[in-house]
């Protein structure tokens, strides 16, 4: 059968679609466009309303069209009665495995609603989106409690894969002219909790490796890259792991990081990144909400303080969203004039410090990996710093090689290189 695959939300179910991609071409199917598909697959994100409600107009439109459809992901996982919303599609969670349960279901004339924990996942056939990218899992869940978060009940509470296979993985896929490893989970920083192993131990394994490849690690939470902090910084010297530090601060002010149920305080936020931009001047990335229920005037701009003080690189600014059965869930929200109008403002800080930013490395000439090919026809290529260069060029594929790149220009988001 042919069958396509539409994928929501962050790298880690970008991983769970290259999963069920290689399970499902394994036993003979074919990746196919929407439009073209006996069978799509749509594998949902739970984080924000609005991408949650961009999903259900999409299921809307293939129950229409009597689309044949899987449902998977974290929408299923975290809310099941979403499976008798539309009794004509199959459902998963984010159990990958039994995608092909799921489709055998489909071409059988039948349905599956099978909704369960995972497995591990990191050993089994995937398609990957990017041929030069791999995007690998280090476990599933959390050990957090966020007050606003509904992903802990589609993902569950921590379980870390096992070290050796998350390293023969990340070998495997350097043998296979991978060049690019994101470490990905949602909140890599506490890898190896329950294993008694750690992320920064996990780090030196994977950049020890042989090859040419750069690693990126992704989100951890403050709480933990305090707790690893001194080792962090020793895994990070490695010149295969990009200067590039995800950290979630959420909201400057500690009240507000409280009632978040958050496991930090603004302070020790700071105390993470004064360290690694003291060493490494590494590319900064963060989280806010901001609208929070309980957030004040006050409060809000001691976020703006925050953003400010740091300069993140990027910061990804999201407006509180109520979540079903979650504890922020039981606030009363703000009106969404307040919120909208926080957003806004927040934004001029954080468009003002990627700029400070990034204007600093206009004149720089050095190698960096060309690692996506955009749909205008430019690349993406990362220096060291994982800083986003665009560029354009006439010659041939570029995909994977490492080219001598200058600066030429640079605004909030990106910066804009020739080739030497």
């Amino acid at each position: 059968m042919k069958i396509a695959i539409e994928t929501y939300g962050c790298s880690a179910n970008q991983a769970d679609s290259e999963y069920m991609a290689g399970l499902l071409t394994r036993e003979g199917h074919a990746l196919s466009p929407v439009r073209s598909a006996d069978v799509v697959i749509v594998n949902t994100c739970t984080v924000k309303s609005p991408t949650e409600n961009k999903i259900r107009k999409r299921l809307d439109y293939f129950v229409k069209n009597g689309r044949r459809t899987v449902v998977s992901g974290c929408m299923p996982a975290a809310s099941p009665g979403l499976s008798e919303e539309y009794p004509a599609f199959s459902f998963i969670g984010v159990n990958v495995g039994d995608i092909i349960h799921a489709v055998d279901a489909i071409e059988g004339g039948g349905r599956l609603v099978k909704i369960q924990p995972p497995g591990e996942k990191v050993l089994i056939p995937k398609v990957r989106r990017n041929d030069v990218v791999e995007i690998l899992p280090v476990g599933e869940g959390c050990v957090g409690a966020c007050s606003f978060c509904a992903t802990k009940k589609a993902r569950g509470t921590l379980v870390s894969y096992p070290e050796r296979d998350i390293v023969r993985a990340s070998s495997d896929a350097i043998k296979c002219g991978i060049k690019e490893i994101w470490l990905t989970g949602q909140d890599t920083g506490a890898y190896g909790i329950d294993t008694k192993t750690s992320l920064p131990t996990l780090i030196k394994r994977i950049s020890a490796l042989p090859g040419d490849f750069r690693l990126r690690v992704g989100m951890m939470n403050p709480d933990h890259a305090l707790r690893n902090l001194d080792e962090l910084l020793l895994a990070y010297e490695n010149p295969n792991v990009y200067k590039f530090l995800h950290l979630p601060v959420q909201s400057g002010d500690n009240q507000i990081l409280s009632d978040m149920r958050r496991r930090y305080t603004a302070e020790e936020f700071l105390t993470v990144v004064s360290a690694f931009r003291k060493k490494f001047d590494v590319t900064l990335s963060t989280d806010v909400i901001v609208g929070y229920p309980t957030e004040d005037e006050k409060a809000f701009k001691k976020t703006c303080e925050l953003i400010r003080k740091t300069q993140p690189d990027i910061v990804n600014v999201s407006r509180f969203w109520r979540r079903p059965d979650t504890q922020a869930a039981k606030l009363k929200e703000h009106p969404g004039r307040i919120t909208k109008d926080r957003s806004r403002r927040i934004q001029e800080f954080v468009d003002e410090a990627g700029m400070t930013r990034n204007k600093k490395w206009v004149g720089w000439t050095e190698e960096s990996l060309v690692s996506e090919r955009n749909k205008d026809g430019t690349y993406t290529a990362r220096n060291d710093h994982y800083k986003p260069i665009i560029i354009t060029s006439d010659s041939a594929d570029l995909l994977g090689k490492r080219i001598k790149i200058e600066i030429k220009s640079a605004n909030s988001f990106y910066l804009t290189g020739t080739i030497r």
